[in-house]
């Protein structure tokens, strides 16, 4: 199993960045690919990007790309996410999620995460 604790969130004006954090603690780190997602209040949690077990491989969601960046460091258990251009849009919970992987491939459902955070709070103010 892993464990995994975001940090980072907070209110920012729009334009502004964050970085948000995830401290995995358990099995090797490297064993998982990782990803993040967002829920809003009364939707449904969303893709936002992912990263494969090394690191080789990133996947951004459409309304995401060219703003944030996904990162992962193996040697200190971490995965990140710098959002730049910050939009009120993207106020959210954000959430990292871990999914044991063979194969050196991104993840982008949901559904195919076995862990997860509890979440960090992002509020975009205009």
């Amino acid at each position: 199993q892993v464990q995994l604790v975001e940090s980072g969130g907070g209110l920012v004006q729009a334009g502004g960045s964050l970085r948000l954090s995830c401290a995995a603690s358990g099995r090797t780190f490297s064993f998982y690919a990782m990803g993040w997602f967002r829920q809003a209040p009364g939707k449904e949690r969303d893709f936002v990007a992912a990263i494969s077990r090394s690191g080789g491989s990133t996947y951004y969601a459409d309304s995401v790309k060219g703003r944030f960046t996904i990162s992962r460091d193996n040697a200190k258990n971490t995965l990140s996410l710098q959002m730049d251009s910050l939009k009120p849009e993207d106020t959210a919970v954000y959430y990292c999620a871990a999914d044991s992987r063979l194969h050196d491939i991104v993840v982008i459902t949901a559904g195919e995460y076995s862990y997860w955070g509890q979440g960090t709070q992002v509020t975009v103010s205009s």
